[in-house]
């Protein structure tokens, strides 16, 4: 029987404002054990088989607090309107635009309510909105991306809109990269969403890479001469014809090597795979990276680092609400675009109390990487995708979030996902959540190597993704001390679909109509410790406890 609202708050969070930690989530409790999985990660932290190290996840390695660049700029002085009554969007563009041109900075909205035709850009580094506060500035948007910018479809085919998973109303991304995909858009020449451009052809190889193991900070480069400490390159795997490259991301095996790969043409239009990563030190051919690799670097992927757009790094979103009109829910895939904040090829940025409501999706990360969604809530009649995790997006912190109750029953033909990751995104974390809506949503495309923990989820929403998109999972997914309120399964209980996964303290469940199989054969080497029990065992959070490791 599920919990009415007031003991599902009540009993798991408490939230004022916009804050909204999860009771006891980071502590020790006098009861709870040492889990002997966290035990065996602590001898090896960046190599152990079931979970990923995720220790430097979001913006600055996990930084606790946000920079706060010098204030440039007032938008009501640059004509921006905090009473509603006219469209302050083109004066807020162009005191973000004027910010980014000057080297950046920090652009204030005022308390009020300011209405937008038009969606906020964010296209400099080093550009900040920030508002007085998610509860006193309010940005009202009157008008949907497919009418701002136009219909824009699926390039794998059908009627489906890609406003159901891609842009924002605030959309920070690169200016050049940000024109060049709205650009496609309109041409109706649907575009890859990524570093490397539309059609995935705009990168220039710095050097290529000696061979080395998942988990090494340091690699031997053919060549320094094109790298600088402090560059932010990608890392950049191909895949061989016998797909080796994606059985790796899977754990490998014998499961993996007997799955057939070939038809899954929309998760090997995935690769190869792209993993953007700051410099930290240069000494000779030997190159120190900001966190450690992902993956093993083998010759027949040809390792390789290169450069692709220019990043956005450096920018936010800081202290106000968006919101739509309370409009009904569109049907499944045909969203129009009354989407909330979206990052693309976005690197050390982050949102922090930032409240989205009646949104079509929430708050987006799409080829986004080591960014920050701090004290961020989703409101209101209900949303396709509260959080999008997608298009190759690695190392993202979502923390303190959570997605509210709707106000609204869901129209038939509607979906709602929860937090979702797809398309080989890896190392993202999810922590501190109450999810009074939703599940843990993978739409397939083979996700690898991400937390969740210390959340509370109502699950009652389901996942996507079609068979073209492969797996549900890769290996080293991690489950860690999870409340489900109603008893549902819906991907919460990893063991049973997720190779090489972790499932500790977590509710006992069960299944219900949406029944899952492996997608590979044989032993899943899936481990499973102090099930229904959650919070039973120690660390109560399984990211801040490898942010204590990493400082030891």
């Amino acid at each position: 029987m599920a919990l009415s609202r007031r003991q599902f708050v009540g009993g798991a969070v408490a939230v004022a404002g916009a804050t909204t930690a999860g009771l006891g989530t980071t502590g020790f409790t006098p009861s709870a054990r040492p889990a002997d999985l966290w035990r065996e990660f602590e001898s090896a932290p960046y190599t152990h088989p079931q979970i990923p190290y995720v220790g430097r996840a979001g913006a600055h390695a996990g930084a606790r607090r946000a920079p706060r660049p010098r204030v440039v700029a007032n938008a009501v002085a640059h004509g921006a309107t905090p009473d509603g009554s006219g469209d302050s969007a083109p004066a807020i563009n162009r005191a973000l635009a004027e910010a980014g041109e000057r080297g950046g900075g920090t652009v204030l909205l005022p308390p009020g309510t300011y209405r937008i035709d038009d969606y906020l850009r964010i296209g400099h580094s080093g550009v900040v909105l920030r508002g007085a506060g998610s509860g006193r500035t309010t940005l009202l948007a009157t008008r949907h991306l497919t009418e701002l910018i136009g219909p824009y479809g699926s390039r794998y085919g059908g009627d489906k809109s890609s406003w159901s998973w891609a842009g924002g109303l605030v959309w920070l991304s690169p200016h050049a990269r940000h024109t060049s995909l709205v650009a496609a858009i309109r041409d109706r020449a649907w575009p890859f969403e990524g570093w490397t451009g539309n059609r995935r052809d705009e990168w220039t190889t710095l050097t290529a890479l000696r061979p080395a193991r998942r988990g090494d900070r340091s690699v031997t480069v053919e060549d320094p001469s094109g790298l600088d400490r402090g560059q932010l390159v990608l890392l950049r795997l191909a895949d061989d014809p016998g797909h080796t490259l994606l059985e790796h991301m899977a754990g490998g095996g014998p499961g993996p090597e007997a799955y057939t790969w070939d038809d899954k043409t929309k998760l090997t239009s995935y690769v190869p795979y792209e993993w953007p990563v700051r410099i930290t030190g240069i000494a000779g051919r030997r190159v120190t990276l900001e966190r450690p690799l992902p993956l093993d670097l083998r010759p027949e992927w040809d390792p390789r680092l290169v450069s692709g757009a220019e990043p956005l790094t450096d920018a936010g979103v800081v202290g106000l609400t968006l919101e739509a009109p309370l409009l009904t829910q569109s049907p499944h895939l045909l969203d129009k675009g009354f989407n909330g904040v979206t990052f693309q090829c976005a690197y050390d940025c982050w949102a922090e109390d930032v409240v989205v409501r009646h949104v079509d999706n929430g708050f987006g990360l799409v080829a986004a990487s080591a960014c920050t969604l701090r004290r961020t809530r989703v409101e209101g009649r209900g949303s396709h995708h509260p959080y999008f995790c997608r298009e190759g997006a690695h190392d993202n912190l979502v923390e303190d979030f959570r997605i509210a109750a709707r106000t609204v029953p869901a129209p038939a033909g509607t979906q709602l996902h929860g937090i979702n990751v797809e398309g080989l995104s890896s190392h993202n974390v999810w922590s501190r959540g109450v999810m009074e809506t939703g599940t843990f949503d993978t739409h397939r495309g083979m996700p690898f190597a991400n937390v969740r923990t210390g959340i509370t989820v109502e699950n009652d929403g389901r996942h996507g993704g079609d068979a073209s998109a492969g797996p549900l999972y890769g290996a080293r997914f991690a489950h860690w001390n999870v409340t489900v309120t109603n008893g549902r399964a819906g991907l919460v209980k990893l063991d049973t679909v997720a190779p090489y996964s972790a499932t500790v303290g977590i509710s006992e469940v069960r299944e219900f109509d949406q029944i899952d199989v492996p997608d590979f054969t044989g032993e899943l080497h899936a481990r499973v410790e102090a099930y229904g029990s959650p919070e039973s065992v120690r660390p109560r959070n399984l990211y801040e406890a490898q942010r204590a490791l990493r400082h030891r």
